[in-house]
């Protein structure tokens, strides 16, 4: 996925739960966006996802192929309230 796309893909969801983002090489990682370095000289873009069982895995947006956000919908009346 391209770097801008992915970047534009997780801003929305940094920070929440139950994201899962599928990597070139068919691994899936599921939990919490915790960091998105893009702008590091010399460093190659990533994210880094906290799975349940505590572990930060570290993935180069150049690897993810798929980000799907397994959180449901809010309604119009929800996000009122």
């Amino acid at each position: 996925m391209e770097i801008t796309k992915a970047l534009s893909a997780l801003q929305p969801l940094y920070g929440k739960g139950n994201i899962e983002i599928v990597t070139r090489n068919g691994h899936r990682v599921r939990g919490i966006v915790r960091s998105m370095k893009t702008t590091q000289a010399l460093s190659i873009p990533t994210v880094k996802v906290e799975r349940a069982d505590g572990e930060i895995v570290k993935i180069p947006f150049s690897a993810i192929i798929e980000i799907i956000n397994h959180n449901p919908p809010r309604s119009a009346d929800s996000a009122r309230a």
